[in-house]
């Protein structure tokens, strides 16, 4: 039916012989089962959805609840990664939802040149993300004053300030080692990638990870040179005390695609 909602879950370039078509996982996980819709080259993969969910207004409401969400990013991510596996391919904007079939040639043909061009600068190459912790000890150690407070004599309010300046000086040391320590791996890694991108360092309440992020990028690693790209990262031994890396990889490209999203309400 025209009328049917289908959401995009990513595009890539429309195989020809002697290539074989894409594989698509059969299993429906938002509606009725992912199919592919083919434009001017390029192919999306789409599955019909149901108005009640994914229908302009509903999905409005949708976008409010954090579970729901969190299951349609689970289920988003699980097609493009199953996709990429295959093939090269630009992940759409999480809820991108057209209007029929035609909606979607629509989407893309609008996108066309945007889409190609992402679709150029991701073949073969993956992603992987590199983040650096600095743990408590490393930045945030309690100042000297406060834990020698209470024991012994008072302390003079001169020897008090002075021990006061003295702590933060050190602090001041330790954070510029920690960015100093970020601005040096990110500048050894970029130089092994074809691109490069920073977030904002995550906070520990959403990474769930012990210590202060000083550094969190994404980098566009061709396949041909993972392992160089690899090699690159330091071993804990080679990173000042209380400092460690972490890997994880190697990923679609999202980081390097997000420009050519389309539109979340139906269209």
């Amino acid at each position: 039916m025209s009328d049917d909602l289908l959401y995009v879950y990513t595009v890539s370039r429309t195989a020809t012989p002697p290539e074989p078509p894409l594989a698509l996982d059969p299993r429906p996980r938002l509606g009725t089962g992912p199919e592919l819709v083919e434009h001017q080259g390029l192919t999306a993969v789409a599955e019909p959805v149901a108005p009640a969910d994914f229908d302009e207004q509903p999905l409005r409401a949708h976008l409010e609840d954090l579970d729901w969400l969190a299951t349609v990013a689970r289920t988003h991510h699980a097609v493009v990664e199953h996709v990429g596996a295959l093939t090269t391919t630009v992940p759409l904007r999480l809820a991108t939802v057209c209007r029929g079939r035609e909606g979607v040639r629509r989407m893309l043909a609008e996108a066309r040149d945007t889409l190609g061009e992402a679709l150029d600068r991701v073949a073969d190459a993956e992603e992987w993300g590199i983040k650096l912790y600095a743990t408590a000890e490393a930045v945030d150690r309690p100042p000297t004053g406060a834990a020698t407070a209470g024991a012994g004599a008072a302390p003079s309010g001169r020897d008090y300030l002075r021990r006061r300046l003295s702590d933060r000086r050190t602090q001041a040391d330790r954070t510029d080692e920690a960015r100093r320590t970020a601005e040096a791996l990110h500048e050894r890694l970029r130089c092994r990638a074809a691109e490069a991108v920073l977030h904002p360092p995550q906070q520990p309440q959403l990474s769930k990870a012990p210590g202060r992020n000083v550094l969190n990028a994404a980098y566009l690693v061709p396949t041909a040179g993972r392992q160089s790209f690899l090699d690159s990262v330091p071993p804990a031994g080679e990173l000042p005390e209380g400092m460690r890396v972490e890997v994880t990889g190697p990923w679609v490209p999202y980081s390097f695609t997000q420009t050519t999203t389309a539109p979340a309400r139906p269209s």
